[in-house]
């Protein structure tokens, strides 16, 4: 039998895999934790879509009358920044009761938290209705490891209910906003900057796309959780020199969209404002999750998650977009809930950490669900 390594030591492991998304090369770090897995009595698979970047799922039990709990995290991370970082990245140093490295929070503490929890029970779950683990690539670039799982959809089979390990400080969130990136391209006459009479400025066109999509009307009531969806003009960018009338020009645009609300309608509603002279292409579209509080699944969450936080949970929601976005599109909305032990404030961030401490919590955590499920 396997010597299962703490959860805190699997995460210094999997530090140590430089998957800085671009360019991700994350099959290195799948590989190591799929035949982690593989040893504890897991049937896994690997799913690459692209050199060097592939997801894998693990699963075990099942057909018990009642479809396994999931559990999703990535292990891409984004770029290191521009600032010195006073503990080595890759290094996974412990200091101070934090866990320092690139991913410390965001999120691979999470993923070595389920793993080793599903690894100490595998036994256990082997004769019941067990779990499925997708362990993703490429979720910080747009979830392009999860939308690849959900068109195989086969790999992923069927689930009950979804545990995402995105960083919480270990606390119960219900579902986040969707997301809708659009790229908005506008085309001109280029012409010496001395006769812009004789050009077709398009700059200037997508300056009024701007102010059109400033006072765009979404026509949607606040959600009771997540509030109005919101829209920002991150960038423009247009114009090769100054001495010419610009012959191109580019607006990229940031909607964060709340449940109910449909992302094709939303396009053929920015598209009809702006006018034939805006060209949109969507650059990420990911829609919002959200799971009632009510769910009977949730009540139990939180309830579990009353003796940890020393008070019941507030129905709350996550700032950021995650994988369930993608995957729950092919598991037909399970209820879901978003928990993990990373520092949400640490995410991105120079000398990113988790505490030790709340690495080790989450593993009591995900497997008290995992025996509750299972029971």
């Amino acid at each position: 039998m396997q010597s299962i390594p703490e959860a805190v030591e699997l995460t210094r492991q999997l530090l140590a895999f430089n998957t800085i998304n671009p360019p991700g090369n994350e099959r290195a770090c799948a590989q190591h934790l799929g035949e982690l897995l593989q040893r504890g009595g897991f049937e896994v698979s690997y799913h690459e879509f692209a050199p060097q970047r592939a997801s894998v799922v693990a699963r075990i039990g099942g057909g018990k009358g009642k479809p396994p709990l999931g559990f999703t995290g990535h292990i891409d991370v984004v770029p290191l920044g521009a600032a010195a970082w006073k503990h080595e990245p890759f290094a996974g140093t412990v200091e101070g009761g934090k866990l320092y490295g690139r991913g410390a929070s965001d999120m691979k503490s999470g993923v070595a938290a389920f793993t080793v929890a599903a690894l100490q029970l595998a036994e256990r779950l082997r004769q019941s209705a067990g779990v499925v683990l997708v362990i993703t690539a490429d979720e910080e670039c747009g979830c392009g490891g999860a939308f690849h799982l959900a068109r195989e959809r086969k790999a992923l089979g069927e689930i009950g209910a979804l545990v995402v390990g995105e960083p919480t400080a270990n606390y119960p969130l219900i579902g986040h906003k969707g997301a809708l990136w659009l790229k908005g391209v506008t085309s001109g006459v280029t012409a010496h900057g001395s006769m812009p009479e004789h050009g077709d400025n398009a700059v200037y066109k997508a300056a009024e796309a701007v102010l059109k999509l400033k006072a765009f009307d979404f026509g949607a009531a606040a959600h009771a959780l997540m509030g109005k969806p919101t829209l920002n003009v991150g960038s423009l960018h247009g114009g090769l020199n100054i001495n010419s009338v610009p012959d191109a020009a580019e607006i990229q645009i940031d909607i964060r969209t709340t449940p109910g609300m449909n992302h094709g309608e939303l396009r053929r509603r920015l598209s009809e404002s702006l006018g034939s002279q805006v060209k949109l292409t969507p650059m990420v579209d990911v829609g919002p999750v959200y799971t009632d509080p009510s769910d009977p699944w949730m009540q139990s969450v939180y309830a579990l998650m009353a003796s940890f936080l020393g008070g019941r949970p507030e129905p709350r929601s996550a700032t950021y977009f995650t994988d369930a976005a993608a995957l729950n599109q092919a598991w037909r909305d399970p209820p879901t809930v978003i928990l993990g032990p990373g520092e949400p404030q640490m995410a991105h961030q120079t000398d990113e950490y988790c505490y030790v401490e709340r690495i080790d919590q989450a593993v009591e955590v995900y497997a008290q669900l995992m025996r509750d499920w299972c029971a």
